[in-house]
């Protein structure tokens, strides 16, 4: 089942779970994501092939085929037109099409792909693992684990 969504296209991609700070001052993402944050809705993100995150005037972004929903878990309006926003990931969707929508906001048809199941840490990935806890551990001693660019559960 195919639904529509507005994107949000950027020079580097956003993984389930992951942590994207932005600054938005565009007038197409200020009310944007002032309605996500506060309907509690999604929007997506779509990494670039080509073109740029600014608006250019008659072009169209050539964006990969797969993106990821971004949720806004923080939101701090700085200025009437200045937001900061904390968004962290949730479903990746595979991007049919791309239309342009209202106030310039680029709307995609897509499709929500399911969850990568979770396994075991491989062994040869274990010395990465072993050496991400030891920053967690040590941020939890000192009181900066809320510092870290990671969200809970650091278990």
């Amino acid at each position: 089942m195919q639904h529509t969504i507005p994107l949000f296209p950027l020079s580097h991609g956003l993984f389930p779970d992951g942590m994207l700070p932005l600054q938005i001052f565009e007038v197409r993402y200020l009310d944007l994501l002032k309605r996500c944050h506060q309907q509690q809705l999604p929007f997506g993100v779509a990494w670039i092939k080509e073109g740029s995150e600014v608006k250019v005037p008659g072009e169209v972004p050539l964006l990969h085929d797969v993106g990821c929903l971004a949720h806004v878990r923080e939101f701090e309006q700085v200025q009437p037109t200045f937001f900061r926003v904390l968004c962290q990931g949730g479903l990746r969707f595979q991007l049919h099409d791309v239309q342009p929508g209202p106030f310039g906001v680029w709307q995609g048809s897509v499709n929500y792909l399911a969850q990568d199941p979770e396994v075991e840490v491989p062994m040869s990935m274990q010395a990465h693992a072993d050496r991400l806890g030891k920053v967690i551990a040590t941020a939890q001693q000192k009181g900066l684990l809320d510092k870290l660019p990671i969200f809970p559960p650091t278990t």
